[in-house]
């Protein structure tokens, strides 16, 4: 918005004018031992709020870390925690100070500028926008420089009209983001019946009449009497996948990793592909139809996904590779995803270790509850026709939350920028 088109008594200045950038902590009176809030990026939210559940005393974080103190507004300068909206304002500090990550930008507003007002135009679309694209650096270490914010031509209102406009966005975004709040409540609400209705099909089969029998397994209690109680060695073999990528080729072959299996499925939208003259085919590394993909270490270890048609051919990264032979391979997909298997038998296993992780051996170690091959595939029948009909819910659920999140936005955007009426 160019300055002819701002309101009445609008004026745009850069912001040099109407802040101190990234203050020096030279200016800090604290003893050496007193303590201070301390703040790494994980602490920091996307859109406003720090979480101060930590505390270091001065003199460890005098040298190294970023220094604020109560009032200043917090900007994440490196991507892509900039362009999310990582941001808030310094409130509630220990002492009143501040320290944390070095990836953030301190702006401390004078008395012109409401800190409030500020901090909203900091996350409005054009200040992330314009940011971006002044970033310096390659790949992930892109980072805004302080020279762009002093510079930036903030669309500044009166003092009286800024602070009616911050006190407009207050109110508006606490009524969105307790929608948005509740809209994620009900996506973990489906989630929690998801396991649940895979968890007793599974274990307890369709029938409620059924006689049942004591499986013998604490975590899996009781199962229909004419089912099994099976290890998952006895029911097929597992390989491992790969490991480390082969050399990277954006024509190659796809290349399944960890961070691609969520919740069943694997999530194409970053899967990497790799030179084909690279992968050692000997070690068969390749999918085929009907294979489970179990994750083997790290934040994901033991999440799970069958192979489809439109995987098979793909390359297994650092993952393992369950081939069902005695069992369907719908029915232990879905049992890897139960309560009883997540919660039970995969927790115990990965933790056995100083870091998450599973192997072959685990795993194959692992029972499950096995009934004939007619009710195995009459349970995978039944969970598919569920399983469609939680996920068309949780589509519509997340449909209306991104819709929200863009309205909030652009309200914002809108409000800073002097395009709403009464506002101005």
């Amino acid at each position: 918005m160019s300055a002819a088109d701002l309101p009445k008594d609008w004026s745009r200045r850069r912001l040099r004018f109407d802040a101190r950038l990234n203050p020096i902590k030279s200016e800090l009176t604290l003893a050496d031992d007193a303590e201070v809030s301390f703040v790494p990026m994980d602490a920091v939210g996307e859109l406003g709020g720090l979480r101060l559940d930590e505390q270091r005393v001065v003199d460890d974080v005098y040298t190294g870390y970023t220094y604020f103190r109560d009032d200043d507004v917090l900007i994440a300068k490196i991507t892509p925690c900039f362009e999310n909206g990582k941001g808030a304002i310094a409130a509630g500090l220990t002492n009143g100070v501040g320290f944390g990550t070095t990836e953030l930008h301190v702006v401390r507003p004078n008395d012109r500028l409401d800190r409030r007002f500020f901090f909203y135009a900091t996350i409005a679309h054009d200040f992330r926008s314009f940011g971006e694209s002044e970033m310096l650096g390659a790949g992930g270490q892109k980072r805004v420089p302080e020279r762009f914010l002093k510079d930036w031509q903030l669309s500044l209102p009166p003092l009286e009209t800024q602070k009616r406009i911050a006190t407009f966005l207050d109110e508006k975004t606490a009524q969105i983001d307790a929608l948005i709040e509740k809209k994620r409540a009900l996506l973990e609400r489906l989630t929690e019946k998801r396991q649940a209705v895979i968890t007793q099909a599974v274990t307890k089969g369709l029938n409620p009449a059924a006689p049942m029998k004591d499986s013998g397994i604490d975590w899996l209690g009781e199962i229909p009497a004419h089912w099994e109680v099976k290890r998952l060695k006895f029911l097929g073999r597992t390989r491992y996948g790969l490991g480390e990528p082969p050399e990277r080729d954006d024509e190659g072959v796809p290349f399944i990793r960890a961070t691609d299996i969520y919740r069943g499925k694997v999530d194409m939208s970053a899967v990497q592909r790799v030179a084909k003259d690279a992968v050692p085919w000997q070690r068969r590394p390749q999918l085929e139809v009907g294979e489970v993909l179990v994750v083997r270490s790290g934040a994901y270890t033991g999440d799970s996904a069958i192979v489809t048609k439109g995987l098979a051919g793909f390359i297994a990264g650092y993952d393992m590779v369950y081939t069902p032979e005695k069992i369907s391979s719908q029915f232990i997909a879905f049992t890897l995803l139960s309560k009883f298997m997540v919660e039970g038998q995969i927790l115990i296993a990965k933790q056995r270790a100083a870091q998450p992780h599973l192997n072959a051996e685990e795993l194959g170690g692992f029972v499950c509850a096995l009934p004939p091959s007619n009710e195995q595939d009459e349970i995978v029948e039944y969970l598919a026709t569920q399983q469609e009909k939680l996920e068309r819910v949780e589509k519509l659920v997340s449909l209306s939350t991104d819709r929200l999140t863009e309205y909030r936005s652009a309200l914002i955007t809108a409000a800073v920028t002097g395009q709403i009426e009464g506002l101005r």
